[in-house]
């Protein structure tokens, strides 16, 4: 099962044997714990619930979850799988062994929040000139026509920018440091420093 919760570490720069240098994104791998298996005749469906970290408080309910795994976990997810195997056991670590160098992965996390944007940052606009009496330098122009007198959804316009759930598919594991529980990807991953990052086998 190629699946785990990491934490993003930031970004460093390696040189490859054909001489290129590569950006490779390091990402915290701690032992993820399997708090719970679901499987379709139970649930309707397979997957397992990943938990990363140690929380200090639980509520009841959850600590009442968590307790057949002998857990309490500060982050949960929920990975879907095509079957349930029996190497899949309540409470048993999962970690970046499972991992090699050269696999294909998906990985998913909140990208940065930019706030309040205008056309041109998030959309790339052109802006307007700035001479013969031009006052439109950064206005977004004509939104609409006299029919049918409204603004059709999914018009791009001004608003919030970033801090939204992005998936960059098909990473390639370039590093693996077991001793300090580090994977590194090649390229960017979405997110600031410390966010929590979903790594899935492709």
């Amino acid at each position: 099962m190629k699946t785990l919760i990491t934490r993003k570490v930031g970004m460093i720069s390696t040189i490859a044997e054909d001489g290129a240098m590569k950006a490779v994104t390091l990402l915290q791998a701690d032992a993820n714990t399997i708090t719970q298996i679901k499987d379709i005749e139970h649930d309707g469906y397979n997957a397992v619930q990943l938990g990363y970290g140690s929380a200090k408080r639980l509520a009841k309910a959850q600590a009442g979850h968590y307790k057949a795994s002998k857990s309490s976990p500060k982050v949960v997810r929920e990975f879907r799988l095509a079957e349930i195997t029996d190497e899949l056991k309540l409470g048993e670590q999962v970690n970046a062994n499972n991992f090699e160098i050269g696999d294909h992965v998906h990985v998913t996390a909140v990208s940065k929040g930019k706030g309040w944007a205008g056309t041109i940052k998030r959309h790339n606009f052109q802006r307007g000139r700035k001479t013969h009496g031009g006052r439109s330098y950064r206005r977004p122009g004509s939104i609409g026509s006299m029919f049918p007198q409204k603004i059709f959804k999914g018009k791009k316009m001004a608003g919030q920018m970033g801090h939204e759930q992005v998936t960059v598919r098909n990473l390639t594991v370039s590093l693996i440091d077991n001793t300090n529980h580090v994977i590194g990807v090649n390229g960017a991953v979405p997110g600031p420093r410390k966010a929590i990052v979903e790594v899935r086998g492709a």
